[in-house]
């Protein structure tokens, strides 16, 4: 009987001992040392990271996707503002405006790495403004009018990305990401207005590279479906222009610069599906 009663309680201490164990593999406070199989190969939930000399804030990159993965994504915005007689404190009257301006992004990108793809991004933008009438009374000095002003501008850009993911928990659902991109873009713009009462057009043809830094937020929605949120905050750019006024060349001008501030005009949404 005492044997009996002894070889009971040793086995629900040991099943007691186990399921401490296993509580604390999946407690989220301690550090997990989980394996999860992606088609034939086994990984771990927490990705590898060196430390060069940096203070231990106990973060983790977790797994968002794995190696070999494609990612089919497409970002797309469409803006539109239109006016019609609108008055300004009695200054500015009679505005006749409306504008519109869409671009749609679709891209391809291969996971060489746990959370890290490089791909290939297409990009074509396209915009049109038309002023009507525009007047302005300030004073009995200051007055004008403007009319018959028009621009329209077209783009094709193409861009090579690399993409680094930083997975925030173990359902693998919500991520932060940085993104460096090499863009080149190649477009033209046409501005018509009249010019003591002659009508002037001039065309623009742009070429253009830069260098861009984008972080966001990617959210999984589905299993294989990702929404995506990213601001651009620092490029580096190159620009050429060749202008032309009624057919009659004007010159060239190249410019660059580099910006870094955070644009909410640069703003892009998208979708993204992960197979």
């Amino acid at each position: 009987m005492l044997v009996a009663v002894v070889s009971i309680m040793a086995e629900a201490f040991t099943a007691s001992a186990q399921n401490i164990v296993r509580k604390r593999l999946v407690n989220p406070d301690s550090i997990p040392d989980e394996l999860v199989l992606v088609g034939e190969d086994t990984v771990h939930m927490i990705i590898p990271e060196r430390n060069y000399g940096r203070f231990d804030r106990g973060l983790f990159n977790w797994l968002y996707v794995p190696k070999g993965k494609w990612a089919f994504g497409l970002n797309a915005s469409y803006g539109e503002l239109d006016t019609d007689d609108v008055q300004v404190l009695s200054l500015i009257k009679n505005v006749d405006f409306n504008g519109k301006t869409y671009s749609i992004k679709p891209s391809i990108s291969y996971f060489i790495r746990n959370n890290q793809s490089v791909g290939l991004q297409f990009n074509y933008t396209r915009g049109k403004a038309n002023l009507d009438k525009l007047s302005v009374d300030f004073d009995d000095d200051i007055n004008f009018d403007l009319h018959d002003i028009s621009y329209y501008s077209e783009s094709y850009a193409i861009s090579t990305f690399y993409r680094n993911y930083v997975g925030l928990g173990r359902s693998s659902r919500f991520a932060v990401f940085n993104e460096v991109s090499l863009e080149f873009l190649s477009g033209s713009s046409r501005f018509k207005r009249p010019y003591d009462g002659v009508p002037k057009d001039t065309r623009t043809i742009i070429t253009q590279g830069s260098l861009n830094f984008s972080p966001g937020v990617s959210i999984f929605i589905q299993e294989n479906a990702a929404f995506n949120v990213s601001f651009g905050i620092f490029g580096l750019k190159f620009r050429k222009e060749r202008q032309r006024t009624d057919g009659v060349d004007e010159g060239t001008r190249f410019t660059s610069g580099a910006n870094f501030r955070f644009n909410i005009f640069n703003i892009s949404l998208g979708m993204m599906v992960v197979i």
